[in-house]
């Protein structure tokens, strides 16, 4: 369906690839991996036809439809959400246009006077294949399927005839995701389909792109979601595209193989050219091994170097034992919160919340967006005060709290070695790089100030503030945003060593997954309290 085959690309005098090639056949579901700027996007931008390679062929298959989900969706206004849903359906919505054109026309008895019998004929002919397209097409249906993605993706039938512009950039995200999957295309690209969902909406799409009947080729920080969708794996890293035939895990496991393949045949082939270079620089001077000093001086030069890519691992940071705090850490009694609205009155979030956090518990904190997940978080943090009830902290708690906005208590004018660095006045230089290198901040990105830096790069400085700082109780709402699978995985690793308590709202499975001990689910204004790990959650939900 897609073939790139021996494709170049540079920007500059830095080349992202070359001589790659790919191809995407009928029914694939590939994950695309690498790290960040290796260029995962620019080959979606390539299939796509935004952008050319500077050599190669690229080979689309006639009459094949590309659609491709990135992170910009571009402007949004003057249209309810379905209307803009709709507009993305492609041809389906081409069609449904030349039909309430022609409608438009038989229904205008001076229109129709101005036609012959020929011209008649001809144009009911024409809305005959129109109508009959359209019906082959799934046209009837397009609005019922509409309506069943949006509220699949979370925007409920009650908000679908509102205006886009009414909505927040990430709900703006799932209008742009449905629309390509209205679009039903041959070829889907996705580019961090996950971004701004939550578990309930990403489960449904997994489910939709698991019956899903065209090719898929897919990003996501998400390896839960990869793995289970995605059957094969292509790595864009050192100037190469790779293909794996399996699944992330087994990627993961045949990367490392064949990196140790090309490390020994890089030493036999040191090993090799030594023992020549020795057998050159003594037989030079001698006229009678000349010509095999010759033969052995063209065979060296004209030998391909393997090169052993620098290691793809990231750097491991673990951080000082924390101080011990009492066995009780956090208790909730009848806790409720309200909002006040505009209009006077209040907004219930929840109430009637009752628990006890003990010490060296790590537990999640799930339900719907909207549910009260942050606000509760923010009521325990002690960042805004409970409408009614009680949450105390315990004895010896040395609390740390991380949102997605808390980046902005951090010192605009520092550099991001700075900001570290006066957390760990004790620590060497090399151990505070380390530590910024594992959240993709290597080299002279960590002289870089705060304030010139992005939301993403500033929540990763946050995270990296609060694993150096002596704190016995972690609250952290949504920390893997923004985050490359390697540098969650650095999280979890470390997480997984803290030796304190940890309270995580997150939408990341694999991540909670390998992580918590309990779950306390937000459900219509009440906390219902699960004594298990992740799996036993997912497990009684299953059952309910």
């Amino acid at each position: 369906m897609v073939n790139l085959s021996n494709i170049r690309v540079s920007f500059g005098e830095r080349t992202l690839y070359k001589d790659a090639s790919l191809l995407i056949q009928k029914g694939d579901k590939i994950g695309l991996v690498g790290p960040n700027g290796s260029g995962k996007t620019t080959v979606f931008r390539i299939i796509s036809g935004e952008e050319k390679p500077d050599d190669g062929t690229v080979s689309i298959d006639p009459g094949v439809v590309v659609g491709y989900f990135s992170q910009d969706v571009g402007e949004m206004s003057g249209k309810t959400v379905l209307h803009q849903v709709i507009e993305g359906a492609g041809r389906v919505y081409e069609l449904s246009r030349i039909m309430e054109e022609m409608e438009h026309t038989m229904s205008d008895p001076d229109l129709l006077a101005e036609m012959d019998d020929d011209a008649m004929e001809r144009f009911m002919n024409h809305y005959g294949e129109v109508q009959t397209e359209f019906m082959n097409r799934g046209g009837y249906e397009m609005e019922s399927n509409a309506r069943a993605i949006l509220d699949g993706l979370g925007i409920a039938e009650a908000r679908q005839n509102e205006g886009v512009e009414n909505f927040s950039g990430g709900w703006k995200m799932r209008i742009a995701l449905a629309q390509i999957l209205l679009l039903n295309p041959d070829v889907l690209l996705m580019d961090e389909p996950t971004n701004h969902l939550d578990i309930e909406s990403i489960i449904w799409l997994e489910e939709w792109l698991r019956s899903f009947k065209g090719a898929l080729m897919m990003t996501s920080h998400d390896r839960e979601f990869m793995t289970r969708l995605c059957r094969k794996t292509v790595e864009v890293a050192g100037e190469a595209i790779t293909t794996y035939s399996g699944d992330y895990d087994f990627y993961l496991r045949e990367r490392e193989i064949r990196r140790e393949q090309l490390i020994a045949s890089a030493r036999k082939q040191q090993a090799m050219l030594a023992k020549e270079e020795e057998f050159i620089a003594r037989f030079a001077a001698r006229a009678s091994h000349a010509a095999q000093v010759q033969s052995r001086v063209k065979m060296i030069e004209k030998m391909e170097r393997i090169v052993v890519p620098p290691d793809p691992k990231v750097m491991k940071f673990n951080f000082p034992s924390c101080p011990r705090s009492g066995d009780v850490v956090v208790r909730l009694e009848n806790l409720a919160k309200t909002w006040p609205l505009p209009s006077g009155g209040v907004h219930p979030v929840f109430s009637g919340i009752t628990g006890v956090v003990q010490r060296g518990d790590k537990i999640a904190l799930t339900g719907i967006n909207g549910a009260g997940k942050s606000t509760l978080l923010k009521v325990i943090a002690g960042m805004t005060e409970p409408t009614e009830g009680l949450s105390e902290q315990g004895a010896s708690v040395q609390p740390g709290y991380f949102s997605q906005y808390s980046g902005d208590s951090l010192n605009m004018e520092n550099t991001i070695f700075n900001e570290i660095s006066a957390l760990l006045p004790l620590e060497t230089v090399g151990t505070i790089k380390n530590l910024l290198g594992a959240f993709q901040f290597s080299g002279d990105d960590s002289e870089k100030k705060i304030g010139i830096l992005s939301g993403g790069e500033k929540s990763r400085v946050m995270l990296a503030s609060l694993l150096a700082r002596p704190i016995n109780f972690l609250m952290l709402d949504e920390p893997t945003n923004h985050l490359d699978i390697a540098s969650r995985e650095v999280l979890l690793e470390a997480l997984q060593k803290f030796e304190g308590t940890l309270i995580i709202v997150s939408h990341d499975r694999y991540f909670l997954k390998h992580l918590v001990n309990r779950v306390f689910e937000i459900d219509h204004g009440i906390m219902r309290i699960f004594e298990g790990n992740y799996d036993y959650y997912l497990e009684k939900k299953g059952e309910a």
